[in-house]
């Protein structure tokens, strides 16, 4: 065969896999967009509600016919949305700080340091992991009943009780640390470091995914928990967080039929420190899940 007919057929060949390939892209970016579209449609129909003002009840469109604010200006003046809203705020900040502080201690203490116990210690929190958080809820209710914790008090006790056990989630966090060379703390130490030296100025610095991941998590735990938030604040309104707050604000088919815009706008305003943090953090919390993964 001449080399003109050999180039001629390596060609025909390339050509017939670019278009197999466009083809294949092609369906692929169109299956992509449906699913983005079926993904999206819910989100922008919420806030399309959100912005109708002609009645506060269900209907069956979703493009409004009258637009305004009022359901915002309603919802944050003749509820009790500012009081739920900081009460998640508030639980949310702390149990981020403080669980985060925890968790990294732990998962660094692990990660660095050999002792005795150390392997039970792990297995042993790892059993206790696979139990539902529901299961102490009777009991934990009783304890934090006694404490004054519940009900108008219930927002110290569920940053008490969200913080209680953090520590337990070292899994990620320790797998990250895994990945750091330990020869970096061992010169450090030769150069007459602390181990909080070490930990502050050198492990944290090259841990930034993780801890930021870690704070995201943390951060997301309280924000939408509904189950546990709702058995401590035991229907006391002062006590409420945001989910629980709007789920008693739409309670009967009468309240839903009076403030479901107000419940749609409501939704909006929760949506939006979470959407912020991850279309500002998302690069360091795919690194803090990807890196945490590669070592346990």
């Amino acid at each position: 065969m001449s080399t003109k007919a050999m180039t001629s057929q390596k060609e025909k060949k390339y050509k017939s896999l670019k278009r197999k390939t466009a083809v294949g892209n092609t369906i692929i970016y169109i299956i992509l967009t449906i699913m983005a579209i079926i993904w999206v449609a819910p989100f922008c129909a919420i806030v399309l509600e959100s912005f109708r003002t002609e009645t506060t009840m269900q209907v069956g469109y979703v493009i409004p016919k009258q637009w305004g604010l009022d359901n915002y200006r309603t919802l944050l003046t003749e509820t009790k949305f500012l009081k739920w809203y900081t009460n998640t705020l508030t639980i949310a900040l702390i149990v981020s700080v403080i669980q985060t502080f925890m968790v990294l201690c732990m998962s660094y203490t692990l990660s660095r340091m050999r002792f005795t116990g150390r392997k039970f210690l792990m297995n042993l929190m790892l059993i206790f992991g696979m139990f539902p958080g529901f299961l102490g809820m009777i009991i934990l209710y009783k304890i934090l009943s006694g404490m004054g914790l519940t009900g108008a008090g219930s927002v110290p006790g569920l940053i008490l009780v969200y913080t209680a056990s953090s520590a337990m989630g070292y899994y990620v966090s320790k797998g990250f640390f895994d990945t750091i060379p330990k020869s970096l703390d061992e010169a450090a130490r030769v150069d007459g470091a602390t181990r909080a030296q070490v930990l502050v100025k050198i492990t944290f610095p090259m841990a930034k995914p993780i801890i930021i991941y870690t704070v995201l998590t943390a951060f997301m735990g309280p924000w939408g928990d509904f189950m546990f938030a709702k058995y401590i604040a035991h229907n006391t309104t002062e006590g409420m967080n945001v989910a629980v707050g709007l789920q008693n604000l739409i309670s009967t088919p009468e309240m839903l039929a009076a403030h479901y815009t107000q419940f749609t706008a409501a939704g909006i305003l929760v949506a939006i420190p979470i959407t912020l943090l991850f279309m500002n953090l998302q690069k360091y919390y795919v690194e803090g899940v990807t890196g945490g993964a590669v070592k346990g």
